[in-house]
């Protein structure tokens, strides 16, 4: 590890050649976003399921070639600016502050039409197996990533502008269809929109959740029914080997037990469990991170992509980790192994996914390396793992070269 730049001289690179690239980028599922494909295959489900994973599973970027513009993705918008609000939180630089708002203003000024409350979706048409969602169709799981970016904003300005909308981000989340489980206990909404989705994705109520319980309490309005309820279906999910399904039912999905929806989850009861004061849910949290730590990580270090399939070592499932273990160590004695595993994953990215130009490389196969950056994906969320792990442990986090792992 000797000779690896220091975790905030990476963040300090990834965010500038993310700034540079006017935080525009390739995305991970874009490729219909190639007017030559959205032409040819844009027409039915099954074509373009086609044209979407083609262009995401080939082992080079084609998308330079076949036109996909590089765009803004609102939910990489809402990592950044969460990125540069906690880098403030830690050095009290005047200019992060000025540059999350304007990441944060930009959000604002384009937003989903024609819903109610506010909401965001991705920039591309995306087929996914249960349904399709246009260009900018607003989803949960966006909506909830930027609502956090918001909810830090308020936390750190009290800007009513900001207060304004997290109270329009949750009419959004608990107004809008569709509604899958609705009880005294449980309640449960669907990562989309459509009054035709039948199914769950298992991180979805849990980011509403969370959400819901750190806005209600940055607010002082009562959410706390709602965000209970949800949290608890999810957690009524969980094996009794303490993981979690992609989907609810099982079968709605090919994948079982994968890397960054099962940390996704664990982050999201912690929130709860902080901005709500309940920590009735531990036991859930404590079992699903000892299943995440032991099945989604090799030894090394490295993100497995399944608990029961190690490639490929995805730059979304090494950031997850990261913020995982960081936020897992924040809860003091009794979790301080999280912490070494919070640096040996940092490392083994570094080392493996890290290009000095200043981005993260997607993935790295069993045979090759895909060495390209998808912004959203792979900088914006490794600006939030870095920003995080120096937040938790100061302004001078300690270098790879002085790990005791």
């Amino acid at each position: 590890m000797k000779g690896l730049p220091s975790y905030c001289r990476v963040l300090d690179e990834t965010l500038a050649y993310s700034r540079a690239s006017g935080w525009s980028g390739f995305n991970k599922h874009d490729g219909l976003n190639s007017r030559f494909l959205e032409a040819t295959l844009g027409h039915s489900k099954w074509t373009r399921i086609l044209g979407i994973q083609t262009v995401m599973r080939f082992p080079w970027n084609l998308r330079p070639l076949l036109g996909v513009p590089r765009t803004r993705n609102p939910k990489g918008i809402g990592l950044f600016a969460q990125a540069l609000l906690d880098r403030y939180a830690t050095l009290g630089l005047d200019d992060d502050l000025r540059e999350a708002r304007s990441l944060l203003d930009w959000l604002l000024q384009n937003p989903s039409p024609g819903f109610r409350g506010l909401s965001w979706g991705y920039p591309y048409p995306w087929q996914d197996l249960g349904f399709f969602a246009p260009r900018h169709f607003p989803n949960r799981v966006v909506t909830c990533w930027i609502g956090f970016a918001f909810v830090e904003a308020v936390r750190q300005t009290g800007d009513p502008v900001y207060r304004d909308a997290l109270t329009r981000i949750a009419d959004f989340l608990l107004l809008e269809p569709r509604v899958l489980c609705d009880t005294e206990e449980m309640k449960c909404l669907t990562y989309v929109p459509d009054p035709s989705v039948t199914w769950a994705v298992m991180d979805v109520p849990a980011l509403v959740g969370a959400f819901l319980a750190e806005a209600g309490a940055v607010l002082g309005k009562d959410y706390g029914t709602d965000a209970r309820r949800l949290l608890n279906w999810v957690v009524d999910k969980q094996t009794t080997y303490g993981a979690w399904y992609y989907t609810h039912p099982a079968e709605a999905s090919f994948r079982a037990h994968d890397n960054y929806h099962t940390a996704i989850i664990l982050d999201c009861l912690d929130r709860y469990r902080i901005a709500s004061g309940d920590e009735s849910f531990d036991r859930a949290y404590v079992a699903g991170l000892d299943f995440f730590a032991e099945n989604l990580f090799t030894d090394q270090g490295a993100p497995r992509w399944l608990s029961d399939r190690e490639f490929p070592h995805d730059i979304h499932g090494a950031a997850s980790g990261i913020l995982c273990f960081v936020r897992a160590a924040s809860r003091g004695k009794g979790f301080e192994r999280f912490e070494n595993l919070a640096v040996k994953v940092t490392d083994w990215t570094l080392a493996n996914l890290y290009d000095r130009r200043g981005f993260f490389y997607y993935q790295q196969g069993r045979w090759m390396t895909r060495k390209f950056c998808l912004l959203r994906w792979s900088n914006g969320w490794m600006c939030r793992a870095l920003a995080a792990l120096s937040r938790s442990y100061g302004s001078s986090p300690q270098d790879s070269t002085s790990s005791t792992m």
